[in-house]
């Protein structure tokens, strides 16, 4: 299962040049590659690696498995995508995004998985402080929030209310 998240997905003002990135390196752009590549920043969803390949596949069918693992580890080297857990809400499962947005906080449901971006001031004041503080020069930053959304939070209330209610009738 993916990870749904919010639309509002900004992009970074001074964005990372695919081909160039890999070019530096000696790394030959393939249309398979940046197809793979597109389909993650395109994406409104966190891609695992098997929704990324069925994705591709639709557009590609001579795409196979091994390259998307191939071109996932490529990109992450190169700094492209980043690999996320999202608290490890499905297990092992790794989930991939473009690195091209603005930094922001995933904020996890620990109940349901349901995945917001945050995007805002505050974090950015966050990095602030920490520099500030250790003397600190930052250059990556991943935060994870887990919790439990509005929804969640309605039917857990519902839940409980139910069961007190059944203890009740049973006195």
């Amino acid at each position: 299962m993916m990870s749904p998240v919010t639309d509002n997905r900004p992009v970074l003002s001074t964005p990372i040049s695919l081909g160039g990135s890999l070019q530096n390196h000696g790394v030959r752009m393939t249309r398979q590659r940046r197809l793979l590549f597109e389909l993650i920043d395109v994406s409104r969803e966190h891609l695992n690696a098997e929704a990324l390949y069925l994705l591709a596949k639709q557009r590609d069918p001579k795409i196979n498995r091994v390259t998307v693992y191939r071109t996932l580890k490529l990109l992450k080297q190169e700094g492209l995508v980043d690999e996320l857990d999202l608290l490890h809400q499905q297990g092992d499962q790794h989930f991939y995004e473009s690195r091209l947005k603005r930094e922001h906080a995933h904020v996890v449901c620990l109940r349901c998985g349901r995945v917001e971006e945050f995007f805002g001031e505050p974090l950015k004041r966050l990095k602030q402080q920490i520099e500030a503080h250790f003397g600190f020069q930052i250059v990556v930053a991943r935060t994870e929030v887990g919790g439990y959304c509005a929804n969640c939070q309605l039917r857990v209330a519902r839940q409980t209310e139910e069961l007190r209610d059944k203890a009740l009738v049973k006195k």
